[in-house]
């Protein structure tokens, strides 16, 4: 039981002083709750000896009651483990089924085999707890499996956006401003069932008035101009924003389709709206951010913040405790405490529940003027930004450092230039530009003339986007290892765009083949081929483990110099490796940074859209770790209808020998 209070200290103590989330590390969940089922049965084992060494007639000894004591605690802390998902199906009944079942075993623990009235009554209020909780989630996740804001949600959402853009008129200067995406209250809408879903009564008099139940996006950014709350702090209304966007998306997961109009639709709303030309993209990347972290704790939250609304607070953590809490008075264990008041910390601090009261700002006018109202997002934003909030972050690979030994793989956050550059290219490709494996890059007029790009064409003439990400990777790392930036100064236009996401698509070829459009057993071959041929240049198992970054940046020097004739990935890549490093030489720093991170901007991109059913569970799966970047990017173009062309033809090009 020590080692299980130290390990929720610890999870609790470092995890969350950084990051106020409501998911838990897939990896942390199944150990815990691997760790707290084996617990029950070793601990009834030895409550069980324990009762017997005093008899039947005796009451239960010292040894015995803390037994049971812990046995109480843990089954306490389980639900901390386990998800709240409003949408399992048979799995969730299972789950209820056997937490039913270990509270009435400790319920006939407690009433059968304790004697002493005081003592009944101290182990008793334990297991009202424990029974109360169990009810509180039971009757919680019903609701929401059946309730049109949360488990019927996409049903409706579905039909909202067909009859929404049908009722929607021409978006005039201001998109989001026009912009009728419900946030919240769609469920309170007069609704018919019928053959092809849900019909909407009386929807557009709902999205028109401003003060009906349902708060659309387009009303918040209306009330921005005047509420002196949303103006001072834009990023409320774009949390707004992202509310909207999620339904849409987690829609698609659950298997709805999104319209060509609706896409269209939301196309401008971007690329129109949200961000425009000669804007940053930090902005518009943090709204659907903002919305991945919504997708992730909807389907992998071990807390209620699912249901964050005003109501479901008072009902949830004011009305409830006060019953439980007068049945259970002497339940004050300062690791269940703090476990409960952490849980009302990150519940009140959620995006959920700060998306529900800027509704309830928006749609209520005596939140906007009632005194007391009217300071509760003042104050919860003041604690939110007291607090260190998750920035859009991706993890990094490098063949030149990466061995098993040096796990865990760094974590850096996503570049600004990147940010912008992916902004920049996804508006292009919404003008006819479609997306490539970088081949389009290095065909450019830019980079053709500036650096004879096209010379380079070899370094994408690949089925497989394993291959091209990790030649190009090489490459990269190479030329950053060989002129590195020099601390004070100002990177070259790019450079930071390029390693970071030549380093993050490595990482997905290493440790996220499913996210990538290939088959996945294709990519994992060519991964694999790439580190038996590292390995046999290291000179075996040993050499590949202990070498240094500079081992394997001489090696791969060493390889670009003698094996020009060589296709394996290690050759190709030491190969461009070498002629980049030979034309940095040359003056050409600023344009070769410029042509990486247009290159690996390009790369990014293509592998982002959906390639099939199994590659969209993929993204769903990574959901239970918080998301990926390259999810974030998916959300981007499955909102906006970006796809990869179905086929590229390639015109034949002379090419020019780069050897030596």
């Amino acid at each position: 039981m020590f080692v299980l209070a130290v390990l929720f200290f610890i999870l609790n103590l470092f995890s969350r002083s950084s990051d106020a989330s409501a998911i838990l590390n897939p990896t942390v969940r199944l150990f815990l709750s691997t760790s707290l089922s084996l617990f029950l049965p070793a601990m009834s084992y030895l409550y069980s000896e324990a009762k017997n060494a005093v008899g039947q007639t005796a009451d239960l000894s010292v040894r015995a009651r803390t037994i049971l004591m812990w046995m109480f605690l843990v089954e306490l802390l389980r639900k901390k483990v386990e998800a709240i998902l409003v949408t399992a199906g048979m799995q969730g009944y299972s789950d209820t089924i056997d937490s039913a079942s270990r509270v009435v075993w400790l319920g006939s623990l407690v009433f059968f085999n304790l004697r002493s009235a005081g003592k009944k009554a101290l182990y008793g209020s334990l297991w009202v707890l424990a029974a109360a909780k169990l009810v509180q989630r039971f009757v919680t996740v019903e609701l929401g499996k059946h309730s049109f804001a949360y488990g019927k949600n996409p049903q409706l959402i579905a039909s909202y956006m067909t009859q929404m853009l049908k009722l929607q008129g021409e978006a005039g200067s201001d998109v989001l401003k026009g912009c009728n995406y419900a946030v919240i209250g769609e469920e309170e809408l007069k609704k018919k069932a019928g053959p092809k879903g849900y019909k909407l009564d009386e929807l557009e008099k709902a999205i028109s008035e401003a003060d009906s139940s349902v708060v659309t996006v387009g009303k918040i950014w209306a009330l921005a101009e005047k509420d002196t709350l949303l103006h001072r702090d834009p990023k409320l209304k774009r949390l707004c924003l992202s509310f909207a966007l999620h339904k849409l998306l987690r829609r698609r997961l659950e298997e709805y389709p999104i319209t060509d109009a609706e896409a269209s639709n939301c196309r401008d709303l971007v690329f129109k709206g949200l961000w425009r030309e000669g804007m940053g993209g930090e902005d518009a990347i943090q709204v659907f951010s903002d919305e991945l972290q919504f997708l992730c704790e909807y389907y992998h939250s071990v807390l209620p913040v699912v249901f964050a609304s005003p109501f479901f607070f008072v009902h949830n953590y004011i009305l409830f405790p006060i019953i439980v809490w007068a049945f259970c008075i002497l339940m004050l264990i300062l690791a269940f405490a703090y476990e409960e008041v952490w849980e009302f910390i990150v519940f009140l601090i959620s995006n959920w529940f700060m998306v529900s009261l800027l509704c309830s700002h928006t749609s209520t006018p005596e939140w906007r003027t009632h005194p007391l109202l009217r300071r509760i997002i003042p104050s919860i934003v003041s604690v939110r930004n007291t607090m260190n909030q998750p920035q859009v972050c991706f993890k990094q690979f490098s063949v030149l450092r990466f061995s098993r030994l040096s796990l865990p793989l760094p974590t850096r956050e996503v570049p600004e230039e990147a940010k912008t550059l992916i902004m920049e290219r996804l508006a292009r490709v919404s003008r006819d530009a479609p997306l490539s494996n970088g081949m389009s890059v290095l065909r450019s007029a830019e980079h053709r003339l500036s650096i004879q790009s096209h010379e380079l064409s070899w370094a994408c003439k690949s089925d497989s986007i394993a291959e091209v990400i990790l030649t190009w990777h090489i490459a990269t790392a190479l030329l950053d290892a060989t002129y590195r930036r020099q601390r004070g100064t100002r990177p070259e236009d790019g450079r930071e765009a390029a390693t970071a996401l030549s380093g993050y698509c490595a990482y997905l070829v290493a440790f996220h083949p499913k996210l990538l459009p290939d088959d996945k057993d294709g990519t994992e071959l060519v991964h694999a081929d790439m580190k038996r041929q590292l390995r046999e240049e290291m000179g075996g198992w040993w050499g590949y483990y202990r070498s240094g970054e500079s081992d394997r940046y001489t090696k791969l020097m060493q390889v670009a110099r003698t094996r020009q004739e060589e296709t394996t990935v290690i050759s190709k890549g030491a190969r461009l490796g070498k002629v980049f490093i030979d034309r940095y030489k040359d003056d050409a720093r600023e344009r070769v940074w410029k042509l990486l991170g247009d290159l690996w901007t390009e790369v990014m991109l293509y592998v982002a859209p959906t390639s099939g059913e199994l590659h969209m569970k993929a993204h769903k799966e990574a959901l239970a770790e918080g998301g990926e970047f390259i999810t974030v990017l998916w959300a981007i173009v499955t909102h906006t209808g970006i796809t990869r062309p179905a086929e590229q033809v390639e015109a034949p090009l002379r090419t020019i020998s780069i050897a030596g």
